[in-house]
């Protein structure tokens, strides 16, 4: 009775934390803003496509981005479903979702935790691809070896595999070079780097397409480089397309 009596007192005078039950434990990394240089860098070598140009300075403030891709629990914890096509595997990347769908993701996972959850732009996911201000130079996000880095053609057995598996690039972030290709927030256009402003650049004003980088298991090497760009309707479903959320500094 006596020890009972001591562990309740102990219990009353820890402080209250109210846990929520809904709560998607979504890593993040700090990126500290600064200015790069962002599209066809020299590392990137004989391998740029036209979208790529011209470099250009771009200068960010600071954010975060998540260590990993969105998983597949993750997505049901928040949505209840699975839309994987590699389904069965909770730590893989979630794959399959549309860039509608993942609004619809983040307004309840934002609604959820109370934070301000949203997907990185264009800028922001090339300057954390490259390492923020510790970049390397290297040619894929942490290597300029593109096996030790990412889940890509010639060794992803053409299936995603669990996020965080390959090396880390500068930063600390995982799979940028591979795995899924991931929405950003972006309109799309093709020659957007030619009037792109310098500072927080967020895309173009309107569109049919949205942005989406960083290759994924099914492509080759010069399509999983950290300055390759693709874009793919709001409403595109496929296997090798997934996301990473980011948050701004308050």
């Amino acid at each position: 009775m006596k020890k009972a009596l001591v562990f309740l007192m102990a219990m009353m005078s820890l402080p209250f934390i109210a846990i929520s039950q809904t709560e998607t434990n979504i890593e993040m990394v700090f990126v500290q803003g600064g200015t790069f240089t962002m599209g066809c860098t020299t590392e990137q070598g004989g391998d740029c496509k036209s979208n790529e140009k011209p470099a250009h300075e771009v200068t960010l403030s600071d954010y975060y981005i998540g260590k990993y891709e969105v998983t597949q629990a993750q997505w049901k914890e928040v949505m209840g479903d699975n839309p994987s096509e590699f389904s069965g595997c909770n730590n893989c990347p979630v794959e399959y979702v549309s860039w509608n769908e993942v609004q619809k993701f983040i307004h309840k996972l934002n609604a959820n935790t109370d934070k301000n959850y949203r997907l990185p732009t264009e800028a922001e996911w090339e300057y954390a691809a490259r390492g923020g201000n510790r970049s390397g130079n290297y040619k894929y996000s942490g290597s300029n070896n593109v096996g030790t880095v990412a889940w890509f053609g010639n060794n992803s057995e053409r299936k995603t595999h669990p996020v965080g598996q390959k090396k880390a690039n500068e930063l600390g972030i995982y799979d940028m070079s591979g795995n899924v290709r991931e929405w950003c927030s972006d309109w799309y256009r093709g020659d957007y780097y030619v009037k792109s402003p310098p500072t927080n650049p967020a895309g173009d004003s309107s569109g049919s397409h949205r942005v989406d980088r960083g290759g994924g298991w099914r492509y080759n090497a010069g399509s999983v480089r950290v300055s390759n760009r693709n874009s793919d309707d709001p409403d595109s479903h496929d296997n090798f397309l997934g996301f990473r959320l980011a948050c701004s500094v308050k």
